[in-house]
């Protein structure tokens, strides 16, 4: 990724704010689903490692195991 600066009316960059937080990502997440959905691009690949670490396991190894699993999970992907 590319860092950019961006410029915006007050209560516009509010209002993307109050939206981006409504669909509960980052306003840089935000402006970047908008960019790619104008240009015609699909949402890219999110693997697994995305949800790790998001929730309580409820007591559960999935913390202690994650690292494992995870290598566990991708290793039996792998042709």
């Amino acid at each position: 990724m590319t860092r950019t600066q961006l410029s915006f009316e007050r209560e516009m960059l509010h209002r993307a704010k109050a939206r981006a937080d409504e669909l509960g990502v980052s306003l840089a997440e935000y402006v970047r689903r908008l960019v790619a959905r104008d240009l015609g691009e699909r949402p890219g690949f999110v693997g697994p490692e995305a949800v790790f670490g998001l929730g309580h396991s409820g007591g559960s190894d999935v913390a202690a195991e994650e690292d494992r699993m995870m290598a566990e999970a991708f290793g039996s992907q792998r042709s």
